[in-house]
């Protein structure tokens, strides 16, 4: 392949993160040639999603490449001219530590439950990995990563009450959403409603659950699709507007998010968002119902009224909805289910944080966020398909071993790849964690504490076992940080039938393990133990779980960084906040200090515009749109772009 790259591209980018693959896009589309290239085998960096064999393969790869380092390199010093000198490049990713597994579900339906003990941590790993037994056998499939895992079209399930983003009569949606689901096996007349609702009152103290055991997981392993960074798409969000205006919304789907989910006093309720929800709530007073309502009017517009909150600037969030009289119920469903912030955050962050919140309910559903079907790696390769329709070239497992400097400059004038070849650039994009140790030595990472579990039963049972919720549970400790919970449902195509897929997330303050496991046992409860406490049967029970830290180099300065040259630019990873307006910003900013005034991802030209005729000259990513596209349609492999499904319309 590397015979075959051409030597000279505008752009070199390094890393197909999200803000990375975006940056790819809007280069491409304005007519740059953009060269593409990950070390890694799969799209997303540390935004990709994983099948489940995938996701252990993932797990093992990283052990692997903390012990061994790669030989497979030509040497490139060789290649370095008495006026240049080099920055090298790190050879391993060392974003991901304290990897820690634990399977409690039973290794078959004959052997007995049983939690299989993890392995010590190889204390001289730099990436720590504690890694369950069965990891082995589970990775004997050679599929690492959700573009080569799709399920094939005739064995995806149905999707069970999909959200019809373009439908304006929710109720209706949510009426044949309910016909749809299985469990809805006949019509409830008037007369028998009373009797039906005891019924399913009854059933749910006594909820029946369907046995899963590990090998159905693994067995079902395509069914998953695994993030390695939890994030919802606000519905007015920069990124929705961005994937709309560039139509890259055509090569992905979305469902709304169905609720959203408070923890107080021990148990998980819904939070009622719109002004119906409002007052049909059954858990506020009718002076909660008025106060809460009043509140969240004086939010929407706040920046009118700085008489009311001017004097509060440097007091707390939380400080500031008690002056409000709000009743301590109201409080919690404000600060944790609207704002959705740590209770230290500023009055001013706390009131922005509500407005956004509240601006995007109504626009797609009930609820301000959604979620991409089959995972949050679909948005960066969305970007990356239209970065390749307009030109781009693209190549994974692709290392860089140094940038080439030159020295009367201080400019970068090329990189050297792994086959010793020079590919000159006038522009170097490179993810932060492909720098050197070196480069970072002045850096100071924050990072975040993640969890993947695998449950059988969702946080609070509703009519439908196809719910999409979120939860934020308040920290119990001083200086602890609020763990934002989502939990996603097998119609989202992220978990296999009788499962849900939940995703822990937090600022670290030590192991991922430390930070989260107290808020996993207030939820779930261990698979093993259920056969013993009677009591805990209320709980979902807890299949497999995973623990990792990942590092966030969100808010890091250029300056920061030692000796970078002044046409090399670097992408953070995810950062810990819900939405993913921290990439489309960097990306936005990246663009129009390199290209200025530029369009920053305009819409894709008009087909019946573009002119073919040889004799008039057109600008050359025209030329390529139909032929690229063409193919991309054709070889396919990891799902129909135009599947049924529910795409964003503006």
């Amino acid at each position: 392949m590397a015979d075959t790259l051409p030597t000279e591209f505008d752009v070199v980018i390094i890393g197909t993160g999200l803000p990375e693959s975006i940056l790819a896009a809007a280069c491409s589309r304005s007519g740059q040639r953009v060269l593409h290239i990950d070390s890694r085998s799969y799209y997303g960096g540390n935004w990709a999603s994983f099948t489940f064999s995938g996701l252990l393969s993932w797990l093992k790869e990283y052990q692997q490449t903390s012990d061994i380092e790669d030989k497979s390199t030509t040497a490139w010093q060789d290649l370095i001219d008495d006026t240049e000198e080099a920055i090298t490049l790190r050879r391993k990713d060392e974003t991901i530590q304290h990897t820690e597994v634990f399977c409690y579900a039973s290794q078959d339906m004959d052997d007995s439950t049983k939690k299989v003990d993890a392995l010590q941590k190889n204390p001289s790993c730099v990436v720590h990995g504690t890694l369950t037994t069965p990891l082995d056998s589970a990775c004997l499939s050679e599929e690492t990563h959700m573009t080569s895992c799709k399920v094939p079209a005739e064995d995806t399930p149905k999707n069970e009450g999909e959200v019809l983003l373009e439908a304006t009569n929710i109720e209706e949606t949510q009426a044949k959403e309910k016909c749809k689901d299985k469990t809805c096996t006949h019509t409830i007349s008037d007369r028998d409603e009373d009797e039906n609702r005891s019924v399913v009152e009854d059933s749910a103290e006594r909820p029946k659950r369907n046995r899963v055991t590990y090998s159905q997981i693994v067995k079902e392993g395509r069914r998953f699709n695994i993030d390695l960074v939890s994030k919802l798409l606000y519905s007015q969000g920069l990124l929705i507007d961005l994937l709309i205006k560039s139509n890259v919304s055509r090569y992905a789907e979305f469902k709304n998010v169905t609720r959203i989910l408070a923890f107080r006093e021990g148990k998980v309720e819904q939070v009622p968002c719109s002004r119906a929800d409002v007052f049909n709530s059954k858990e506020l007073t009718m002076v909660e119902k008025r106060m809460l309502m009043k509140f969240l009017t004086f939010c929407l517009d706040y920046e009118q009224h700085p008489d009311e909150y001017q004097d509060f600037t440097q007091c707390s969030f939380s400080e500031y909805l008690k002056t409000k009289k709000l009743t301590p119920n109201l409080q919690h469903f404000v600060l944790y289910s609207i704002a959705m912030t740590e209770s230290s955050c500023t009055t001013v962050d706390g009131l922005k944080a509500a407005k956004n919140f509240l601006r995007c309910l109504g626009r797609f559903g009930n609820t301000p966020f959604l979620f991409p079907l089959y995972g949050q790696g679909e948005i960066p390769q969305g970007f990356c398909r239209m970065c390749a329709v307009f030109g781009g070239i693209y190549c994974l497992r692709h290392k860089v071993q140094c940038l080439v400097i030159d020295r009367e400059s201080g400019r970068c004038k090329a990189i050297i790849d792994h086959f010793g070849q020079r590919i000159s650039a006038k522009h170097f994009i490179v993810e932060d964690s492909y720098l050197s140790e070196e480069t970072c030595s002045d850096v100071q990472y924050k990072q975040i504490s993640r969890a993947v579990l695998i449950t059988d039963q969702s946080l609070l049972q509703a009519d439908s076992d196809q719910q999409i919720s979120i939860l934020i549970v308040p920290p119990t400790e001083p200086g602890a940080h609020a763990v934002r919970v989502t939990e996603l449902c097998s119609s989202t195509m992220t978990c296999m039938k009788d499962t849900y897929l939940v995703h822990l997330t937090c600022t670290s303050s030590k192991t991922a393990r430390e930070d989260l496991e107290s808020v996993v046992k207030k939820l779930f409860t261990p698979y093993a133990e259920t056969e013993k406490d009677k009591e805990e049967l209320a709980k979902p029970r807890l299949l497999w779980a995973l623990y990792f830290t990942m590092r966030d180099s969100s808010g890091i300065s250029r300056s920061s960084y030692c000796g970078l040259p002044s046409n090399v630019y670097v992408c953070s990873g995810p950062d810990c906040g819900l939405g993913n307006e921290h990439a489309v910003q960097q990306a936005e900013t990246l663009f129009q200090e390199i290209f200025p005034g530029e369009e920053f991802c305009p819409p894709p030209p008009n087909p019946e515009d573009i002119i073919f005729d040889g004799d008039d000259k057109q600008p050359e990513a025209s030329g390529t749109n139909n032929i690229v596209m063409a193919k991309l349609e054709s070889s396919e492999g990891s799902k129909n772009l135009e599947s049924p499904g529910k795409h964003l319309q503006n």
